[in-house]
């Protein structure tokens, strides 16, 4: 039987960590956050936020070095659950990493006409009144074939490439900040908070989820380390990738709200960019900002694919779903069916355009809660020593907490009201959340039943 490829070294582990993780949303969504908490409320919302998810990394790090299987989630649940709760924790996770990148393929549309207006032309359709262009569609359509050709031809030109977005990125990122801040002061931050301490923490905290989903992709290349990598290196990754995610989202949110009176922007679109452009006072800044951000848009949708694609191949594997998605291609060594399939349901999904998956990607964040909880209860289950039992239910609460934050109006208020104050809480699921939840959910249990009665009942 033919085996994945192992090629991967600490470095790509990093990368495929990092990079899943910390994609566009520091350009395109930065004054939502501000607005959320203020700059310091922004800066303390995702601090915290990534330091409750390392008891996460914690217990991921454990298990994958125990159980280095590509299908994860899968693999680490059906020790100590049922069939069902693997398969539904599994599939969850599919989702949580395949909606990205159909995201990012409309994103990259976005941020292209951004700087080439003219591509803002040839509307094809609209959906909920948003326009569809045809570049846009072209241009994203284009990278959705190059990335997936590329995972189809091998995990080390996969991870390559993934290694010179990431490191790219970050070396853009230093050099912007570092002119950007020579230029502010600190009269800008103000205001600190926009609803009261803690509620703008909060506030804060709940979209954390999302924007930190990624890390916990390494162990999804389980089966590809190079033969010398030692087990331990997992965890090294995952918690680097959260480390410096928490001081990436952390230095930009400061340099935006240092560079600039940032509560004068807000209405801006990328306003990441104008603000230090407002302080530079010169265009070439903005084209170094949305230079970073393409390359680190790249970087998340070739990691989530990466991602999806072998969580799915696993799933096919263990005949969860159709087995021919578990198929390795003999010469490539990759698990060419699943790429294939995430790169195709990807560009069906791009036609959609980014209004119908605005909330659709908003599920992302508690589908990967889902797997959290999956995990870290199935590792409290498998009896570790005291202390790592302790980090175990650490992660299911936290994990439990942010599903409930989504899913459940309520509990935000209630938290809130205890702390007297009642403003409105954005955020939680609306119709639409709950319909693509729905028909993902549908589409499993069919996939699955399928998959059973093609096996003969067997699984």
């Amino acid at each position: 039987m033919t085996t994945l490829a192992r090629k991967l070294r600490v470095v790509d582990y990093f990368a495929l960590g990092w990079g899943s993780m910390v994609g566009v949303g520091w350009l395109v969504v930065m004054d939502d956050w501000l607005l959320r908490g203020g700059t310091l409320g922004a800066i303390l919302g995702f601090a915290i936020g990534g330091a409750l998810l390392l008891p996460i990394g914690f217990v991921y790090g454990r298990l994958v070095a125990a159980i280095p299987d590509a299908s994860a989630e899968v693999a680490y649940t059906a020790k100590v659950f049922p069939q069902p709760v693997s398969f539904a924790t599994g599939w969850m996770m599919v989702l949580a990493y395949f909606i990205v990148c159909p995201w990012e393929a409309v994103a990259i549309g976005r941020i292209a006409g951004y700087i080439f207006p003219a591509l803002d032309s040839m509307e094809v359709y609209r959906i909920a009144g948003r326009p569809v262009y045809l570049p846009h569609l072209i241009i994203g359509l284009g990278l959705t074939a190059f990335l997936t050709v590329l995972n189809y031809r091998g995990i080390r030109l996969s991870a390559t490439f993934q290694n010179w977005t990431v490191f790219g990125t970050l070396a853009l990122f230093l050099v912007f900040v570092g002119c950007g801040v020579s230029k502010g002061s600190p009269r800008n931050f103000p205001p600190l908070f926009t609803h009261g301490g803690f509620v703008s923490v909060l506030l804060v905290m709940q979209i954390v989820p999302y924007f930190m989903t990624g890390f916990e992709s390494v162990v999804k290349g389980a089966e590809e380390a190079r033969p010398e990598f030692r087990s331990r290196q997992f965890f090294t990754a995952i918690w680097m990738a959260i480390v410096v995610g928490v001081l990436f989202y952390t230095v930009i949110i400061a340099a935006v709200g240092y560079v600039a009176p940032w509560h004068e922007l807000t209405g801006e679109k990328f306003m990441t960019a104008v603000a230090f452009e407002h302080a530079i006072g010169s265009r070439w800044i903005v084209s170094l900002i949305l230079a970073a951000a393409l390359l680190s848009l790249l970087k998340v949708f070739n990691g989530n694919l990466v991602a999806a694609s072998r969580v799915l191949f696993a799933m096919g594997r263990r005949r969860l779903v159709d087995p021919q998605v578990g198929e390795v291609h003999s010469r490539n060594q990759t698990p060419a069916v699943a790429v294939l399939c995430i790169g195709i349901a990807t560009a069906v999904c791009m036609f959609a355009g980014d209004a119908i998956l605005v909330p659709i990607t908003e599920v992302g964040s508690v589908a990967s809660a889902l797997g959290w909880l999956g995990t870290c209860a199935a590792y409290y289950w498998m009896r570790p020593a005291p202390l790592e039992r302790v980090m175990a239910m650490t992660g299911v609460l936290v994990s439990l907490l942010m599903i409930l934050m989504k899913v459940v109006p309520a509990v935000p208020g209630l938290l809130m009201i205890l702390m007297k104050v009642v403003p409105a809480v954005p955020g939680h699921f609306s119709g639409y959340e709950w319909l693509a939840l729905g028909v993902w959910s549908l589409v499993g249990v069919t996939l699955t039943w399928r998959a059973r009665n093609s096996n003969g009942g067997r699984t």
